[in-house]
């Protein structure tokens, strides 16, 4: 089997989107999961030409590099975490990021770093603040329990990162989006 590493496949959207490009274009596959297409055999050059070019229009692209598949792999990774319904009590973002990669967290961290612009611990404040801001949207669970969801130590610890982040607080944020015909962002 054939396993190809895809960059910016980050939710179940974007396996969908994945999976149809294979099917309009015939291109065979084995499967799609987040980050990856695997194959029985390895698709021919036409092929491959029709797949990156289709996938480049949707956003994202093939990797090669495997500095680059491992920053992947991180990015995958806590997306795939903050999907689900909240973070354990006591997270510790750089023993999950060494038990996803079987490295060193600080090479993870300076490899990460180097190529993304950014730490891992951004990187990761960044995911949480938008996840804050979609709970916000739509309004289904007050900002403790979103606090408590995403292992913030308080209230008051979300709404500053928030702050920081965004330049606004969460129930600015709130107020805005009400008003906003865009939704959020």
């Amino acid at each position: 089997m054939v396993e190809l590493q895809i960059k910016n496949m980050v939710c179940p959207r974007c396996v969908m989107a994945v999976e149809n490009l294979m099917v309009d274009k015939h291109i065979a596959f084995e499967k799609v999961v987040l980050g990856k297409v695997f194959f029985q055999e390895k698709p021919n050059k036409d092929e491959m030409l029709v797949f990156e070019e289709g996938l480049i229009k949707m956003g994202f692209e093939i990797l090669q590099d495997k500095d680059v598949k491992k920053i992947e792999k991180i990015k995958t990774s806590l997306h795939q975490l903050l999907q689900k319904e909240e973070i354990p009590s006591g997270f510790s973002l750089s023993e999950y990021i060494k038990s996803i990669l079987n490295e060193d967290y600080s090479k993870l961290s300076h490899l990460f770093s180097s190529i993304e612009g950014v730490t891992i611990e951004k990187f990761f404040i960044s995911l949480k603040i938008d996840k804050v801001k979609e709970s916000l949207f739509y309004e289904e669970i007050s900002l403790s329990e979103i606090s408590y969801k995403l292992d913030y130590s308080s209230v008051q610890h979300l709404s500053s990162q928030f702050k920081k982040i965004t330049g606004m607080t969460p129930s600015e944020y709130k107020k805005m989006v009400k008003k906003s015909p865009q939704g959020w962002k």
